[in-house]
């Protein structure tokens, strides 16, 4: 069968991001059962999860730095486990990048899980590549980032690799691929470029996909979670909302619905919405298979929670892949106190600047929550803009930096000192204090990130 005449190929993303909800996938799964039950011969499906952010995969790194079988999707039992047997048994294929610091062991983690489910062992590909913390490939990264790399304490460092080394572990057999750090469309189109057995340079139909993948890969959103804003974009059933499926045809072009039987709603204006979500450059959005162009789509409603995408295009991938370089940031302290009555919001700013005096050598960021907090600015530009409005119920947060822990604990005690210390009527103190994580950037040349894929022999023992 040549792909043009392969029948479409069928999504299903179950998870936006890492701490998503943990029974969105029992819908999709549903839906794609019963979708494949009445489709053409042929038909296939697949399920992804998209579980790493920019920070996710650092956390992770340090997750196994103490426990050398974590690292990995902490919530990947909850999510995986009430429908891996239904998923084997129907051939619906996972990818997901859940394996984030540790693929293998979430591979490992899996194959018991099928055991443990009666289940006839799956084939599990992990891919390789996106971890860079190897010596010779760190080196390439110091000469990249120069004098940022000095000094710094390495937590983690990967690049943002494609969809190939996924494809190429569908072709070769495996049920389940775990990925790390692969862009986020990536895990739709890896399966695409399987199904359909387009040539990796086929910008149009990578571009096309791609933007597929850009609609699942949030998760609810697209379905109306991140849309939803009440007496101006109504959304019914947000409590119970959907998660997507796409249709994705041998061009390329799809269309994007939801789990039946769920809340929310799929239209023209979620999915236009989605489509420009971290999108810097309409004519020009970069990752590692294509540089995809939405300069030109259109969307059309077609009915029932249906929008099909057309019109996008696709231009030669970038010669270089994104690597995010993590590293130790110092600590992060915060505080924070209620006040409420008359002269709350008084109370709320004497307490502030009380801890500005006190706390000489930290630069704090203060914040009245319920009278200015999110639009406010570290500097404090804002709040001293801003007049006292006599508000009765105030909490003020107050947060400061610093490389060394004995310092940022500093904050923490001076807050809990307010209840006696004054002002009157403060209560409800939290403190906390959290190791920072620093992000450096770079680009490296595709030669330089080999990427592949290996089956796991052993997750099946």
């Amino acid at each position: 069968m040549s792909s043009t005449e392969r029948p479409a190929l069928l999504i299903g993303c179950a998870a936006g991001f890492s701490g998503d909800r943990t029974d969105a996938a029992g819908p999709v799964v549903d839906t794609l059962i019963e979708r494949l039950a009445r489709g053409p011969a042929g038909q296939r499906a697949f399920l992804i999860f998209e579980t790493l952010a920019e920070r996710t995969l650092a956390l992770a790194q340090l997750r196994r730095r103490a426990d050398p079988e974590a690292g990995y999707e902490p919530l990947l039992d909850a999510m995986l486990r009430p429908v891996l047997a239904r998923c084997l048994a129907h051939g619906i294929r996972i990818v997901s990048n859940f394996g984030a610091a540790n693929p293998r062991a979430a591979a490992r983690h899996i194959a018991r899980m099928a055991r443990e489910l009666g289940a006839e062992p799956p084939g599990i590909a992990v891919v390789q590549g996106d971890d860079l913390s190897a010596p010779a490939q760190l080196a390439l990264l110091r000469r990249e980032l120069g004098a940022q790399m000095d000094g710094i304490r390495l937590v983690s460092a990967n690049a943002y690799i494609g969809a190939e080394p996924i494809a190429a572990a569908l072709d070769a057999g495996a049920q389940i691929v775990v990925c790390g750090r692969v862009a986020d469309p990536s895990l739709a189109v890896g399966p695409a470029l399987s199904h359909f057995g387009w040539r990796a340079d086929d910008w149009e139909k990578l571009g096309r996909a791609t933007m597929a993948g850009h609609l699942l890969e949030c998760g609810a959103q697209v379905c109306g979670g991140y849309f939803a804003d009440p007496g101006f974009k109504e959304v019914p059933g947000l409590a119970r909302v959907g998660f997507p499926i796409a249709e994705i045809a041998a061009d390329g072009s799809c269309t994007i619905g939801k789990a039946d039987g769920t809340g929310g709603l799929v239209t023209e204006a979620t999915v236009k919405e989605q489509l420009i979500y971290e999108v810097h450059d309409p004519a020009a959005y970069l990752t590692p298979d294509v540089v995809a162009d939405i300069s030109q789509a259109e969307v059309e409603g077609l009915g029932a929670d249906r929008v099909a995408l057309r019109g996008v295009r696709g231009h030669a991938r970038p010669s270089h892949y994104k690597v995010n370089v993590c590293h130790e940031g110092g600590w992060l302290a915060e505080g924070e106190i209620s006040y409420a009555g008359p002269r709350a919001e008084a109370r709320a700013r004497l307490a502030a600047e009380v801890l500005s005096a006190r706390l000489d050598g930290l630069k704090l960021r203060v914040d009245l929550i319920g009278a200015l907090s999110i639009l406010g600015d570290d500097a404090g530009r804002a709040l001293a803009a801003t007049p006292d409005t006599g508000l009765r119920d105030v909490r003020l947060r107050v947060a400061a930096t610093h490389a060394e822990r004995a310092q940022a604990e500093r904050l923490a005690r001076e807050v809990m000192a307010l209840y006696t210390c004054g002002p009157a009527g403060g209560g409800g103190v939290r403190t906390a204090l959290t190791p920072r994580l620093n992000t450096l950037s770079c680009l490296l040349p595709r030669a330089a990130v080999p990427v592949g894929f290996e089956m796991i022999e052993e997750a099946a023992a």
